[in-house]
C-alpha cells in the first residue's frame, strides 16, 4: 500500500514530542527527514538527518528540499530572553514558510500552544475562533506563527494546521494537567489527522486529550477527524493525593496559560 507522503521533515525532532512522532508518524511517509539543533544519532532505516539552525535561512531552504510535508515543532518551547524567541521562533518560521512555499510543500502543521491564548479564563470554555490573549513573549512568537501560517494560506494557498498543545508529557504531573493533558499517542493521533484530512486548509486545532474537565470547544476543527482515546482520570487519584489543592484566585489557577502568566518579562530574569 502507497504511503501518504513520500518524505515528511519534522522539526525539533530531537526534542520530547519530536522524538514521540518519529515513531507516530513512520507509517506515513517513505523517508523521514529529522532536523534538530542537536545531532540526531539512532536513525532508523527510512529516517534521514540534518543538523542547522533554524534561523539559518540557508541551511532551511536546503533542509526543505525534496519534501512534501513539513511537521514543525522546532524551536524554542519555553519563556526566553528575546533575542532567543527571535531567532529560532520568529525568524526560524518565517524560514520553515518560506523554504515551503519556495518549493512547492503540500501542507504544514505547526506546533502552536496554549500559550498563544493564555490570558483566557479557564471558565470562558473558548472555540478557535476567540481572539487571541498570549501570556508571555513565547506566547506571542505563536500568535506570529499562527498569523504567518493563515498569510500563506490566502496568497500561496499552502495549507496549515497549528495545534495549540497544552501539556504533553508522559504522565500528568499536577492538578492543572488533569484537564490540560495531551498524551503522547493522542499527540500522534491529532498530527496524523492534521497530515491525513483530505483538505484543511488554515486550521486551528486544541491539542488536548478527552480528560473529564473540558476547557475548550474543538468543534471548528472536526474536519480534522481527530479523536482523542485517552483521558487522566487513571492519574487523578495519585495527583490529587500528592499535590496540594489550587487557590482558585491564583492567576495560575484562573487562566488557561497556568503558571505562564505568573512569569515577568524574560530580559529582566536574564539580566539579574
Amino acid at each position: 500500500m502507497s504511503k501518504s507522503y513520500k518524505t515528511i521533515l519534522i522539526t525539533g525532532a530531537a526534542g520530547r514530542l519530536g522524538t514521540e512522532l518519529r515513531r507516530g508518524l513512520s507509517p506515513l511517509a517513505d523517508t523521514l527527514r529529522l532536523a534538530d539543533i542537536d545531532e540526531i544519532k539512532d536513525l532508523q532505516p527510512n529516517e534521514e538527518a540534518v543538523t542547522f539552525n533554524l534561523a539559518d535561512e540557508a541551511a532551511v531552504m536546503k533542509a526543505v528540499e525534496g519534501v512534501d510535508a513539513i511537521v514543525h515543532f522546532g524551536g524554542v518551547p519555553l519563556e526566553r530572553p528575546w533575542e532567543d524567541i527571535l531567532d529560532a521562533n520568529i525568524r526560524g518560521s518565517y524560514h520553515i514558510y518560506e523554504a515551503a512555499r519556495k518549493h512547492g510543500v503540500r501542507r504544514v502543521v505547526y506546533a502552536s500552544s496554549v500559550h498563544a491564548i493564555g490570558y483566557h479564563p479557564l471558565e470562558a470554555h473558548i472555540d478557535t475562533d476567540a481572539p487571541v490573549r498570549p501570556d508571555s513573549l513565547y506566547g506571542v512568537s505563536k500568535c506570529f506563527v499562527e498569523a504567518l501560517s493563515r498569510f500563506y494560506w490566502d496568497k500561496f494557498g499552502l495549507e496549515s494546521v497549528c495545534l495549540r498543545i497544552f501539556s504533553s508529557f508522559p504522565e500528568p504531573a499536577d492538578r492543572r494537567m488533569l484537564w490540560s493533558w495531551l498524551s503522547f499517542e493522542d499527540c500522534i493521533r491529532l498530527v496524523t489527522a492534521s497530515l491525513t484530512a483530505p483538505r484543511v486548509g488554515h486550521t486551528i486545532s486544541f491539542g488536548i486529550s478527552d480528560n473529564a474537565v473540558k476547557p475548550v470547544d474543538n468543534g471548528k476543527a472536526g474536519h480534522l477527524g481527530y479523536v482523542p482515546q485517552d483521558n487522566t482520570e487513571r492519574f487523578r487519584a495519585r495527583v490529587e493525593a500528592e499535590k496540594p489543592p489550587v487557590d482558585p484566585k491564583a492567576p495560575s489557577t484562573l487562566y488557561l496559560g497556568g503558571w505562564f502568566v505568573d512569569i515577568g518579562h524574560p530580559n529582566d530574569e536574564a539580566s539579574k
